[in-house]
């Protein structure tokens, strides 16, 4: 059953992460203090997963970067392009549309209804 559990997670994760990461690009960072940013806030991400993902995202015209030397080292900053804000805006709203319509489904009566009445409240 763990390993079950350890095969979906990542599934469940992946369209999360692109989300954390656009969001947390609102602000420009670098690799290090973005991934320290989704940590601290509980959206552990791996270097080998982050970085191709700022790749692909900027890629796609969603993000800007430039190298910049901070603390005498070249550092590539990234931020949100112009288009990758409206994305944002946009999936934003998609994932609260997709939470709504999952709220639904797991609260709804029929599917809940072998459950005892406290564990229905989730």
């Amino acid at each position: 059953m763990n390993d079950l559990l350890e095969n979906l997670r990542p599934e469940l994760r992946r369209g999360s992460l692109v989300l954390a990461v656009l969001a947390k690009l609102r602000r420009e960072h670098y690799g290090y203090t973005l991934r320290k940013a989704l940590a601290d806030h509980g959206m552990e991400i791996d270097e080998n997963t982050l970085y191709p993902l700022l790749r692909r995202l900027e890629t796609q015209g969603l993000l800007l970067s430039e190298w910049r030397e901070e603390d005498k080292r070249n550092k590539r900053f990234y931020r949100l392009s112009a288009e990758g804000e409206q994305i944002l805006e946009q999936l934003l709203a998609e994932w609260q549309n997709l939470n709504a319509s999952l709220d639904r489904i797991i609260n709804s009566e029929p599917a809940m209804a072998h459950l005892q009445p406290s564990a229905r409240r989730l």
